[in-house]
């Protein structure tokens, strides 16, 4: 018997931050937090709040992405659409206490099997969000 392939892929980078979750759930909640990490945005963290994140058009994109946030738990888990609704990708962010600090996970889920390119994207920009996302925490008081 074979297992079928998967019909969805997702990106998942994990790291240990040195800083407890609420530090953390602050950067990833706070639209001028966001801008520094992310990109520009009109982020709320409600459920069902529409947002965009924005920055400089490139090459066949026009700089702007559609989301919408699914589930927001304090200090836990914050889950949102990214790109236009009904497209299928999802991002989420998940932190666990340590005893160092905070376990953040982030996967963004939903690529089909034809979306190589954008799974390529998806890793290199995640490890590099997940980068700048530190430097954010680290310098809150």
């Amino acid at each position: 018997m074979t297992t079928p392939e998967p019909t969805t892929r997702s990106v998942i980078v994990e790291k240990e931050f040195p800083h407890p979750p609420e530090k953390v759930w602050r950067a990833l909640t706070d639209s001028s937090l966001i801008e520094q990490w992310l990109m520009k945005n009109d982020f709320q963290p409600v459920a069902g709040h529409a947002f965009t994140l924005s920055r400089e058009p490139v090459h066949n994109w026009n700089g702007i992405i559609e989301c919408q946030v699914i589930a927001v738990e304090p200090f836990t888990r914050l889950s949102y659409t990214w790109g236009t609704l009904g497209h299928g990708l999802v991002v989420t962010f998940t932190l666990t206490p340590t005893s160092a600090g905070t376990h953040v996970r982030v996967e963004q889920s939903g690529f089909g099997p034809d979306q190589d390119h954008a799974f390529k994207g998806a890793t290199y920009g995640w490890n590099n969000f997940m980068g700048g996302l530190e430097r954010v925490v680290a310098g809150l008081e």
